[in-house]
């Protein structure tokens, strides 16, 4: 879905439900640990989508039930241009299937691992896009997560959409979220608390697309953590660490970055 694409369409087309029936399948575009992701075009609207298959009895094995029904339960209520955005959900014996928007330009660290060399310019509007995403999110009590250029994908216009409501929460005044959750590089340092848990709110997705954008200008993180980082050492990474901003980066992009 492109920033100028037509709006959500009703779940059901009359009184019909929509089913698997409903849609032909182009071809694949990709495979997860769940099953896979194929175009489909809508018979009767014609329109593009991409359908994404889960399979029920992989979901079981990997005790991933609560977390695709959570993921669905938090789409459900979501629209805006810069998300990508569920149309559809539906399941047959063996499947759960979810229809969601089409973007066909890549993720952002498909684009990195390229060598692809974003402009500044370039930068900026996604962090301008990707502030509209958060923002939108917040409004709808949604700590994404798992803010990273992974989870990032662009559309045929160069516009940015989030996506990946795996491990999305909601926040609630009653409970308060304690949950380690994320990729360790793009997590907040609230998260890693040794002591204990410690709640934490909607910072930490501008923690994540602060880095993010870091990587996106610099092509590397400005913290030395990997995914197999302990605790500690991530804790002692961000007591000593000093972030390095490049001289040729203008002073509002390293303001903007160091907030």
């Amino acid at each position: 879905m492109g920033a100028s694409t037509s709006s959500k369409s009703p779940p059901f087309d009359g009184n019909e439900d929509v089913t698997f029936d409903h849609f032909k399948i182009l071809r694949a575009i990709g495979k997860g640990s769940f099953g896979k992701v194929c175009v489909v075009q809508k018979t009767d609207t014609k329109k593009l989508y991409a359908m994404k298959y889960m399979n029920k009895q992989k979901c079981v094995e990997r005790n991933e039930v609560r977390n695709v029904f959570k993921e669905l339960q938090i789409m459900q209520g979501l629209e805006h241009p810069f998300l990508v955005n569920l149309w559809y959900s539906f399941q047959d014996d063996e499947d759960m299937f979810m229809v969601v928007d089409l973007l066909l330009g890549g993720d952002l660290r498909y684009h990195l691992q390229h060598n692809v060399r974003f402009q500044e310019g370039t930068v900026k509007l996604f962090i301008c896009e990707l502030v509209l995403a958060l923002d939108y999110l917040q409004s709808k009590h949604i700590i994404h997560r798992d803010i990273k250029p992974d989870n990032i994908l662009l559309d045929e216009h160069g516009h940015v959409h989030v996506t990946d409501f795996n491990i999305a929460t909601m926040l609630t005044e009653e409970i308060q979220v304690t949950t380690i959750a994320g990729t360790k590089p793009y997590m907040a340092p609230e998260m890693f608390n040794s002591t204990k848990p410690t709640g934490y709110s909607f910072a930490v997705d501008w923690w994540s697309l602060g880095v993010t954008a870091y990587e996106l200008l610099r092509t590397r993180r400005p913290y030395r953590i990997r995914s197999h980082s302990s605790t500690k050492d991530v804790a002692q990474v961000f007591r000593t660490a000093r972030v390095m901003y490049p001289a040729v980066w203008s002073p509002g992009m390293v303001s903007l970055i160091q907030k």
